[in-house]
Parts: structure tokens; sequence; C-alpha cells
């Protein structure tokens, strides 16, 4: 039975407006659910459901300005309808590439049901107590609680998840070769889950498609995982068939950490380089040695030198015992995948001794401090202690942090916002430490990994300090 109904153009260019029944299973929703749905003051979750939603409607975009695509539809809008036989959702005014001949595209069709099933869950959950969010162990299980919930957690089948992270801005070189990669994890059966937007978030999954399909493989994971602020600046791309929305990004990096059997990380930017000092600050806490966790950095031969300094960086500020936790494998996709292969039946043998799930790592202890939400103001910026008197893993906790800031003053509305009302962030810390931090930023904006290239030059949304 056909899912979608027949949308008609809208009196505004380039828009359509419909009526659709959700694709994808999307459950019931109570009266008091659909009724916050349609709330749009600021205790309802109406506000969010249309900032996600046309991220969804504008999936394969080239932008990362939050901004410029509500500022592109200013009149869309979106409702969820209850009606006798189940919902409806009502687009006014939806981008039109969403369609054709009056028809939603399947995929963004069941992207937008992740969304409203996301939205809702996790809304009520956080309104009924159903999350203890007070200690590590309730955040863990919230974790698994929405990642179920999305049925994202997949019983019975053996570790083949490799998450992929790197930039959205990459050059088109990189971007190939992370296709390369995910082709040759295809051709070995692997699955793929990465942040869901452009750049090396979709290379991977785009090489996996092709490999899959000479595999005659049937039931492929493309699992995409984002949260509220990302989500905007990066639309999901539309390979993704399993999307998830976490309520913010400590349980986006922890989801990504729990659910993978290895992780591959291409060239990128600070979003990158916060994810990379997450994982890299878990696995230095002595709770967790002797766990197994693949991680490769890998590019083509013309991104040696962002890794070079990536590694520089790592073993100045954690020093060279960080190496152990990761390999460089530069221009050889096949020698990626097949030392990714390795590392996850390393993982197998680990659980099966260890009485540990398969679908969810439970045996990998992740710090409070990685799970409590760090809001990126100017005060909470400017109080991180990067200094080299503190335990490693509460050093990457701190430089993650500083990472995250950056990326919210990039891309996310309330850290641009705060730019513009009190100028850049201040990072202050030990003065080799800013250095190197300095002269990895500065490497950044002139690889344009900061932003998407098109717009107007990037102008920094920090200030490097070295007290």
């Amino acid at each position: 039975m056909n899912a979608v109904q027949a949308g008609k153009a809208s009196s505004r260019a380039g828009t359509v407006s419909a009526r659709i029944s959700p694709a994808g299973g999307l459950d019931i929703l109570s009266r008091n659910e659909v009724a916050r749905l349609r709330d749009a003051s600021g205790s309802g979750m109406h506000m969010l459901l249309r900032r996600c939603a046309l991220a969804v409607l504008t999936s394969g975009s080239m932008s990362d300005d939050p901004r410029g695509i509500l500022e592109q539809y200013p009149d869309f809008d979106i409702q969820v309808l209850q009606q006798d036989r189940g919902i409806k959702i009502e687009l006014s005014n939806a981008p039109a590439q969403a369609f054709v001949d009056g028809q939603i595209i399947r995929g963004i069709n069941e992207l937008l049901v992740a969304v409203v099933r996301d939205i809702v869950y996790v809304s009520t959950q956080l309104e009924q107590g159903g999350f203890d969010l007070d200690d590590t162990v309730g955040l863990t299980h919230a974790v698994f609680e929405i990642l179920r919930n999305a049925r994202i957690l997949k019983p019975q089948v053996d570790p083949n998840l490799v998450v992929c992270w790197g930039g959205h801005s990459i050059s088109r070189e990189e971007y190939e070769y992370t296709k390369q990669v995910g082709y040759q994890l295809g051709l070995r059966s692997m699955d793929i889950c990465t942040g869901c937007g452009p750049g090396a978030m979709k290379g991977p999954m785009k090489g996996a498609t092709i490999a899959h399909a000479k595999q005659r493989r049937k039931h492929n994971r493309y699992i995409g995982i984002t949260e509220p602020g990302i989500i905007a600046a990066e639309s999901p791309n539309p390979i993704v068939n399993n999307l998830v929305i976490m309520p913010d990004i400590e349980k986006r990096l922890e989801a990504f950490v729990r659910i993978s059997h290895g992780i591959i990380v291409f060239p990128g930017g600070v979003g990158t380089a916060e994810e990379i000092l997450y994982l890299l600050g878990i696995l230095l806490h002595p709770d967790n040695a002797g766990i197994p966790f693949p991680l490769i950095f890998t590019g083509p031969k013309q991104s040696a030198p962002y890794f070079e300094q990536i590694d520089r960086f790592l073993r100045l500020t954690l020093g060279e015992q960080v190496a152990q936790h990761y390999q460089i494998i530069v221009d050889d996709p096949a020698a990626v995948a097949r030392a990714m292969v390795r590392g996850i039946e390393k993982v197998r043998n680990y659980r099966l001794d260890n009485k540990d799930a398969f679908f969810f790592n439970w045996s990998l202890n992740i710090p409070f401090a990685f799970q409590l939400p760090f809001r990126p103001t100017h005060e909470a910026m400017r109080a991180l202690a990067i200094r080299r008197n503190r335990p490693r893993h509460e050093l990457a906790a701190d430089l993650r942090r500083a990472f995250s800031g950056i990326v919210a003053g990039n891309v996310k509305e309330d850290g641009i916002r705060a730019i513009e009302q009190h100028g850049p962030f201040e990072i202050d810390g030990e003065q080799d430490f800013m250095r190197a931090l300095d002269e990895l930023l500065k490497a950044f904006v002139v690889q344009h990994r900061m932003k998407l290239p098109g717009g107007s030059a990037y102008v920094p949304c920090y200030k490097v300090l070295a007290s």
C-alpha cells in the first residue's frame, strides 16, 4: 500500500505542500504527544520538530549554515495530525527536492518518521522521569533506551558495525578516498555508521552500497546518529536508512562508542578532533585497560601531513602512550578494511569471553565527566583546565570540550548567537599546549576544514591564549 499522498505545488516557487502517511512504522501517538508536537510555545516541541524536519527534507544539501536553510524556507511548516486510523504528517511549503512527481521520496518519509519518533520519545521520557540522569549508570541506560526505541540495536548479529568519523568539509580527493574505504568494508560485510551528514559521513556509506550490491547482501545498515544542534547544519545524507536523534552531543558520542565494533577516522576539522579526544579519553581511563577497540586514522596520501599534525598534538598533550590506541594507515583502503576486520575479530572474542553483548558495549567505562552535557558559554570555555598536571583522561575531556565549543561557534545556532553577542570564545592553558592547539586550528582554517567552501571567508569563533 502506498504510504504517500500526492502533494501539490505551493504558491511559493520551489516548494510543495502535502499530507502524507508515515512510512517505516511510526508507533501510535497519544493525543497529548500530538498536542505537544503542535505546541509552538517554549515548552512545546514544534520548533524543534520544524527545524529537524526541514533538515531531513533538504537531505543532501551542501550547506552548514543552520540559519540559511530556515531563511530559505521561512514559511515551511509541519503538523502531525491525529486521525481515526492513525496519524498523518502535513507539510506546508516543503522543499520540492524531497518530492518526485508530487510523491515524497520514500527514504525521506522514513527519516521524517525517525524525527517524530525520537523527539516524542525523548521528551516524554524526560517529562515522566524515565531517564535517571544523575549518575553514569543512568546516563548509559538512557542512551541504551533511546537506541533501542529507535530499533538500532540488533541482537544475534556478529560484530560488523564500523563507525566512520570525519569532516563534512573535505577535499574531493579525500571524499573519493572515503568511498574507497567504504567499498572495501562493504566487500567484507561491514555495516556503516556515521554522523549522517555530507563529506566523510556520506562517502563510506556510498562506497559500501556498491560493495553490498556486488555481494548480493541484503538488510544493510547505514546508521546516522545526530543531535538537534547539529542536524540543522548537517542534513542527513540520502543513504542513511536508520536515523536516530540523540538529545545532546555527549549522548551522541556515547552512542557511537557503545554500538560500534571499531572506528575509522578520516580527515576532518574541529568536530572530528572532538570525537577523537572523546574516544581516546575513554580508552586512556585505567578501568578500560585491555578492552580491545580498533581505531584507525586514514586518508589519501595528500592527507598524510594532516594525520602527522594530529598525531603530534595527541602525543604532546596526552603523552606518547596515547599512540598505542590507534594506528595510521595512509592511502591503502584495502589495508584499512583488513586491519578493521582483524580488530573486530578481537572484539568478538573479548565479548564472548566476558559475556558482553555484541550490539552494545556494556564493558566500557565512560566516566561521568564525559557524559555530562557541556554548554559552551564564554565562562565555561575560559574555565577549561588544559594543563599537564592532570590525569590524561581528564585532560582529554577538557580538550574535547574546547573543540566542542568551537563546533558550536561554527555551526550551532546558539553558539553562533553567543559569538555575535560577546565575541570569540577564549581558550587558555599551558603555553606549549596552546601553541600546538593554535597551529592545529590555523591549519584547519587554511585547509577549509572549518566550514564548507563557497560562503564568506571564515572568521574564527575562538581566541587561543597562553597563561
